[in-house]
C-alpha cells in the first residue's frame, strides 16, 4: 500500500503545525537570548520585541525587564528604561545590575541624586561591582560640575542685574 500523497494544502498545513509547535517550545530564555543578539547587532526595536515576548511568557523574569530597559535606554526612552529597571528591582530586590542600570538611566536624565542613590545601592549589594563604583564616581563629579555651573550662572545673572540697575 502506498503512503498517502501530500497535497499542497496538506504540506502547508504540516509546515504551519510545525511552526506553531516550535513557537510553543520557545522559552522566555530563548527570547531573552534573541533580544541580546538583536541588541548587539543594533536592532534595538527587534530586541525590545524579543524581551517583551520573554516577559509575556514569564512575567517575573527580572533579567528580561533589565535587558529591555537597557534596549529602551539605547533608543533614548529613559522613562521606559527606568520603569523596566524598577520592575526588575521589584521582582529581584538584590539585583545589583538593575540598580546600576537604573542609575545610568537617571544619570542620563540628569537626576544626579537618584543616580547616586542607585549606584550606591548597587555597590551595597555587590561591593565588587566595579562598574557601579566607576559610575558612582562619575555621577558625583557630574553633580558637582552641574552645581558649580548653576552657581556661576546665578552669579552672572546677579551681576548683570546689578549693572543694569534692576
Amino acid at each position: 500500500m502506498k503512503p498517502p500523497r501530500l497535497t499542497r494544502s496538506g504540506l502547508l498545513l504540516a509546515v504551519l503545525s510545525s511552526v506553531v509547535a516550535l513557537e510553543a517550545q520557545t522559552t522566555a530564555n530563548d527570547y531573552n537570548t534573541l533580544g541580546g543578539n538583536d541588541r548587539r547587532k543594533g536592532n534595538i526595536d527587534a530586541a525590545i520585541a524579543a524581551y517583551t515576548k520573554a516577559i509575556e511568557l514569564k512575567p517575573d523574569y527580572a533579567v528580561a525587564y533589565s535587558n529591555r530597559g537597557t534596549a529602551r535606554r539605547a533608543k533614548g526612552d529613559l522613562p521606559g528604561a527606568i520603569a523596566d529597571f524598577t520592575m526588575a528591582i521589584q521582582l529581584k530586590p538584590d539585583f545589583a545590575g538593575a540598580y546600576n542600570n537604573r542609575g545610568g538611566a537617571k544619570l542620563a536624565g540628569e537626576n544626579f541624586d537618584g543616580a547616586i542613590a542607585d549606584f550606591t545601592k548597587a555597590i551595597e549589594l555587590d561591593p565588587k561591582h566595579e562598574t557601579g563604583v566607576k559610575n558612582l564616581e562619575t555621577a558625583r563629579r557630574l553633580k558637582e560640575n552641574f552645581e558649580r555651573a548653576e552657581d556661576q550662572r546665578r552669579q552672572r545673572q546677579i551681576a548683570e542685574a546689578a549693572r543694569s540697575g534692576k
